[in-house]
């Protein structure tokens, strides 16, 4: 381990030496087990004398901080030590450097825990795959491979709009899947469609330039608006998806999620795309489409995206792989309009320059072998027996308790809560009983950017089995009404 020690001056340096070891172990910076620096190497770096250091050491073994070991060296002792503390404690009054006031107000938004790791039983989270089922034994060979090429010198930083053959690719692959005809030289690489969003508002808006969301809405999708001084205004929904009479008509940009609206999942009707894209184009407005988990539908015809509507150049596609893939890869992409795209490209190049090379290269691996396609054909038929156990049992079995939002497609479901869950507070109590007994499950207002939005729940499937699904949703509804889980699998 190597151990940054100062000395101040010649004089009594092995207690220096000690204290500032003794103050790495109360910290938690060195950890039991932790070797320390042999002392003629620590000697050496210090130019001290190797007596110096080992009196030190020789200190901090007497007091039960350390134990040396014959011929082995000295290590951090892993017993009957105390709790590591803080290194510095949190100074939020005294002098020093702040943020501006603008990040107190949306550092809850951040702070959410709705994709922490959960060993919940019955796992309902929004946006979360099935990670179980990720084709890793397909993955890691194109990985590995792209990390040999890397460790030979052949890969150093990468294009700031992406791999070419990943722009290909998703080309190709959003061409086909979702009608998005575009070319290669109009995809951007991103880590993420939160990215995606910050660089169109970096590039497409002013201070005091208004933004319009849906409401209720995605709350992160907020954030890069704000934090670049932009207005944002909340714009409700009914069950066409965003109301277009509603916008005012300074609004430079748009933020819709036409094919599968979150949280509630039903899509945008086509005389409301057209409509906006008709707005749209009268005022010189952008509409960001984020299609952020279309590729799962279930029923019904596929809905048209709003870039293939648009004939003026007026949409922003931006997909992801977290809801196809993993959350993990943090791989994201835009597809923009031709004036926009050195604009994008600089943007990308000043926040991060590039997205993962090797990612993103094994990526378009996995793309042009079918093996994309593949495991979404596969997940398809998984998310499908999901979301039917989920739908049949809130109708059979609640349908006094909840009213379900019509969806069908994406990997969650809404459902508004009727009789005395339809209080809030009541609705937040069961909540958090149901966590207490292994369920992770959140309420509409936990989820959504409007907190004064309709009780209800939002019931994701991606990680939870169709079998268990029927005994979950009973641990959360059933004893408000006086019903007991059957244990019956649901699907």
């Amino acid at each position: 381990m190597d151990v940054h020690v100062r000395l101040d001056g010649q004089r009594d340096l092995s207690g220096q030496i000690y204290r500032q070891l003794r103050t790495a172990i109360h910290e938690g910076l060195l950890r039991p087990g932790d070797t320390l620096p042999p002392t003629r190497e620590l000697a050496r770096r210090l130019a001290v004398a190797r007596n110096t250091v080992a009196v030190a050491y020789e200190r901090l073994v007497a007091e039960g901080y350390a134990d040396s070991r014959a011929g082995s060296g000295t290590y951090v002792s892993t017993t009957g030590l105390p709790t590591p503390g803080p290194a510095t404690a949190a100074d939020t009054t005294g002098p020093g450097l702040r943020p501006r006031a603008l990040w107190a107000g949306l550092s809850p938004w951040a702070a959410r825990k709705t994709t922490e790791p959960t060993t919940s039983a019955h796992d309902f989270r929004v946006g979360l795959p099935d990670a179980r089922l990720f084709p890793y034994d397909a993955w890691r060979p194109l990985i590995a491979r792209e990390l040999r090429l890397s460790a030979a010198g052949s890969v150093g930083y990468g294009d700031p709009s992406g791999h070419a053959g990943l722009r290909a690719a998703l080309a190709r692959h959003i061409g086909l899947s979702r009608g998005v005809r575009t070319g290669p030289d109009d995809v951007l690489v991103t880590t993420s469609t939160q990215q995606a969003l910050d660089l169109i508002g970096r590039v497409l808006l002013e201070p005091g330039d208004r933004v319009a969301v849906e409401e209720p809405g995605y709350p992160p999708a907020r954030l890069p608006f704000l934090t670049q001084g932009a207005e944002v205004t909340g714009i409700p929904v009914d069950s066409e998806g965003l109301i277009v009479d509603a916008l005012p008509p300074d609004t430079r940009a748009v933020y819709v999620t036409p094919a599968h609206q979150f949280p509630l999942g039903m899509p945008m009707s086509l005389r409301r795309r057209t409509a906006l894209l008709r707005w749209a184009r009268q005022h010189g407005t952008a509409v960001i489409e984020d299609d952020y988990d279309s590729e799962f539908r279930f029923g019904g015809r596929p809905v048209e995206t709003l870039h293939s509507l648009d004939r003026d150049g007026h949409v922003i596609y931006v997909g992801s792989f977290s809801k196809v893939m993993l959350p993990s890869l943090r791989v994201g992409f835009l597809v923009a309009p031709a004036p926009l795209r050195s604009a994008l490209r600089t943007a990308k190049y000043t926040a991060d320059w590039h997205t993962s090379v090797p990612t993103q290269a094994a990526l378009a691996r996995f793309v042009d072998d079918g093996l994309l396609a593949r495991h979404i054909r596969r997940m398809q038929h998984t998310y499908a027996a999901r979301h039917q156990a989920i739908t049949r049992t809130l109708t059979d079995h609640f349908a006094d308790l909840v009213e379900l939002v019509p969806s069908a497609a994406g990997l969650h479901v809404t459902a508004f809560t009727r009789g005395h869950l339809a209080d809030p507070d009541a609705l937040a109590d069961r909540a958090g009983r149901a966590r207490v007994s292994g369920v992770a499950v959140h309420t509409l207002a936990e989820v959504a950017a409007n907190r004064s939005a309709r009780p209800g729940f939002v019931f994701g499937y991606g990680s939870i089995s169709a079998p268990d699904i029927e005994a979950g949703l009973h641990c959360v509804l059933g004893s408000s009404s006086g019903r007991e889980s059957t244990g019956r699998a649901g699907g």
